[in-house]
């Protein structure tokens, strides 16, 4: 398959900037991926659309605080992102800004640092040292802003609005997250209310949890003519044993798994991930049309971009389900959804392949 495959017309107007009021007032499109019929709803009625012993599989990622934005000690610009902590409690990050060299040092927010930056690496990556007695767990919480995709950055700039709002910290995350570490959220996961939740459960819906720290692979582009060269980035997950015996059991029993977002469908379809008891590890698993999926056997997900690994996922997911061109079908379906004027992307509206 060639990445230029994966495009699609999208108008700009459809990409949200914003979430919705509430988080249920999203909008659903159902899929039937045998015949492709499309059935429109709230996301409110998301439950109606499960059975008594269907699984839900939920991704408790915690987004952290990690957008840097501050200024050199000399008063220059610097802007990023931060990934992840080292063993020798420098960390990773993700920086621009000009003239950044060995031996900087800048603040975030208002005076929080000195950061320093101990080493460039690779593709704009930096080990950076935190002052002396910080975690970067309080600068960040003291600090850091929610790490939202660009392009909502971008075009809220350009419509003069500020690239973060206030309600972004509690909007960006999911009502069940946890575990810290995720750079960018579980999108599909950001519909969901307590209502929902346990309407759902006494609708006989079990919900079981996994953890995947999404990383900034999630924000690039294919970087290859065709999607199977891609170098597909890694992320770290953690399964628990109660997790996995949930699963054999819904199977068992005639139920559906329903993987809540592509992170929790790259999770359960890594084979390793359930063999045994608790499973901790990492995983780059790249789903394209032809992949035989295991596991999953519905998938609740946002709306992707064009020309993504996400979009490869959805399509392989429909021609798996089918036996049809899942590509095309998935194609159709979006064009619905631009014709409808469903929103687009993290903040946007979701689809539910069953």
């Amino acid at each position: 398959m060639r990445t230029s495959d994966l495009d699609f017309p999208l108008p700009e107007e459809l990409i949200a900037r914003h979430p919705p009021k509430e988080r249920c007032h999203a909008r659903l499109m159902e899929i039937q991926c045998a015949d492709g019929a499309i059935h429109h709803h709230k996301f409110s009625a998301f439950a109606d659309l499960l059975q008594d012993g269907d699984l839900l599989v939920l991704n408790d990622t915690r987004v952290v605080p990690a957008r840097l934005r501050g200024n050199k000690t000399t008063g220059g610009q610097v802007e990023g992102l931060w990934l992840y902590a080292n063993a020798d409690a420098t960390a990773n990050c993700l920086l621009h800004g000009g003239r950044l060299r060995e031996g900087v040092q800048f603040f975030i927010g208002e005076k929080v640092g000195p950061f320093t930056l101990q080493e460039k690496l690779p593709k704009g990556h930096w080990r950076v040292a935190p002052p002396a007695g910080k975690t970067w767990k309080s600068l960040l919480d003291s600090a850091g802003l929610p790490p939202l995709p660009p392009y909502i950055r971008r075009r809220r700039r350009e419509e003069g609005e500020a690239a973060e709002s206030v309600e972004d910290a509690e909007r960006y995350q999911s009502i069940w997250a946890n575990f810290e570490g995720a750079v960018a959220a579980p999108t599909a996961s950001l519909h969901f209310d307590e209502d929902l939740l346990s309407q759902l459960k006494s609708q006989g819906v079990n919900i079981a949890l996994l953890t995947l720290h999404v990383g900034e692979g999630t924000f690039l582009p294919i970087e290859t003519e065709d999607i199977e060269s891609h170098p597909m980035h890694s992320e770290v997950y953690s399964i628990s044993k109660k997790t996995v015996e949930a699963i054999r059991r819904t199977k068992n029993n005639g139920g559906r798994v329903v993987a809540i977002g592509t992170t929790v469908c790259r999770v359960l379809e890594t084979t390793e991930a359930l063999i045994g008891g608790k499973q901790e590890g990492s995983t780059n698993l790249l789903i394209t049309p032809g992949f035989e999926f295991q596991v999953v056997d519905a998938l609740l997900t946002n709306f992707h971009t064009p020309s993504s690994t996400l979009l490869a996922l959805v399509a392989a997911f429909v021609q798996h389900t089918s036996g049809e061109d899942g590509l095309k079908r998935v194609k159709d379906v979006y064009a619905a959804a631009v014709e409808e004027r469903y929103r687009f992307y993290s903040y946007g509206d979701a689809s539910l392949w069953l």
